[in-house]
């Protein structure tokens, strides 16, 4: 996983030296803002819309888009396999040649790159068919095995909209793998984050902070004690990263000088903001002070880290400054409002967030709305069975001879006060 924000000048020096060994020329200070901010703009698109997907998602009831939900033990283990994957990678473009390793991945992209895209432009796109689309479902369904041992491998349910996005997705998916275009690249890196903010959920504060403590480690081992992932980064042709140039200016479209940011900078950081975000809607105040307390967090955090990279003109670990912005801005917040305790009681998978009524049965009905109609007033208007709502009545059906006698003697008592109510109004 790669989680770095790489430093452009010695991104330039080191991968981007023409073929006779002249280096390029310095890019301008307007070029290095523009990618600067342009990096800064897409990181925070797919954390903002992912999160608000999240919700959606927590609510719905199809389970091909049901989330993947991170427990304590998941996120304990997650940086020493991201270690363990770091490294084999790194090992791969020493052993082996670099072309075949970044053709099997590009390929192994490709793939999910065109399935990530449709799923985030599907409802955008939706807005777009007409009501008389024709809208087909259809549904792919691998199995295995036969009889009761049949087990499901693959059980995708699409229909013909999906399809048009599917597509388009197609696509930008040759074009990114014809041309390696960093537009393109762009493409899948927006779409893997947003789907990775919107599919991944924490379950709660505190496995949050163990995954984004765990990888605060990762991030910074990786980066300053060895150049692993610098080189990683460097070497990996494929969308795990955003990039912009900073020779846009000089070169449009085919500039080659680019600054970049790992997408573990995004989503790490981009579900613990979602967590929030679910957290804020769960405590019904109709306010999201959380999730923007930690959405600016963000922005503080990783706009830090691009001033130090330009101060010191070397690779960051992003983490290195998010993490702390991210999840001490939120805490912070929490003492001065007296809600740490409900913030880390919090169970985001163990909970259906407000007003999502859910169905359990789903009743079988058939005939016309008349018979239909008929057949509800024949059952209103139909004797009913009366249960009993007081100790009176369970007295009255298990004791039915002293229950006439106390009846016969409350009527009298009645009778009684109403005869004295007259003569009362008389005088």
């Amino acid at each position: 996983m790669d989680s770095a924000l790489s430093d452009p000048h010695n991104g330039s020096a080191e991968a981007g030296g023409a073929a006779n060994g002249t280096t390029r020329p310095p890019s301008t200070p307007e070029g290095i803002a523009l990618a600067y901010g342009s990096l800064l703009l897409m990181a925070l698109l797919p954390i903002f819309f992912g999160a608000l997907r999240s919700v959606r998602c927590a609510r719905g009831k199809n389970a091909s888009d049901m989330p993947e939900t991170i427990t304590s033990r998941d996120a304990a283990r997650f940086p020493i396999i991201a270690s363990c994957t770091l490294l084999g990678l790194y090992l791969f473009f020493k052993i082996f040649s670099q072309e075949y390793i970044n053709l099997l991945l590009s390929m192994y992209f490709f793939v999910l790159g065109i399935l990530a895209l449709s799923h985030t432009i599907s409802p955008f796109m939706n807005k777009f068919f007409p009501a008389n689309f024709p809208n087909r479902q259809y549904q792919l369904l691998f199995t295995q095995g036969s009889g009761e041992n049949k087990e499901e491998i693959i059980n995708y349910e699409f229909d013909a909209k999906d399809l048009v996005c599917l597509g388009l997705s197609s696509i930008v998916g040759v074009w990114y793998l014809l041309r390696k275009h960093w537009i393109a690249n762009n493409l899948f890196g927006l779409a893997f984050s947003l789907n990775g903010v919107e599919l991944l959920h924490l379950n709660n504060v505190s496995t949050g902070c163990i995954l984004l403590g765990g990888l605060f480690i990762y991030d910074v081992f990786w980066v300053f004690g060895t150049n692993v992932m610098v080189t990683v980064a460097k070497s990996f042709e494929a969308p795990i990263k955003l990039v912009f140039p900073q020779d846009l200016l000089e070169k449009g479209l085919e500039a080659d000088n680019f600054a970049m940011l790992g997408l573990g900078d995004i989503v790490i950081p981009g579900i613990f903001i979602a967590l929030l975000l679910r957290f804020d809607i769960s405590l019904k105040k109709n306010t999201h002070t959380y999730f923007y307390t930690s959405f600016a967090a963000y922005i503080f955090g990783l706009g830090l880290t691009i001033f130090i990279m330009h101060i010191f003109k070397h690779a960051q670990p992003a983490l290195l400054y998010l993490v702390p912005a991210c999840i001490g801005f939120p805490v912070l917040v929490a003492l001065a409002k007296g809600e740490v305790t409900e913030m880390f009681s919090y169970e985001s998978s163990a909970e259906i967030l407000p007003h999502t009524p859910r169905l359990t049965h789903f009743p079988t009905v058939s005939g016309s709305p008349a018979s239909l109609a008929d057949s509800m007033q024949q059952k209103l208007a139909g004797p009913r069975r009366r249960r009993p709502q007081n100790p009176s009545a369970i007295y009255e059906e298990s004791n039915p001879k002293d229950a006439a006698a106390v009846t016969e003697g409350s009527k009298e008592g009645t009778e009684a006060s109403a005869s004295k109510g007259l003569e009362k109004k008389e005088k």
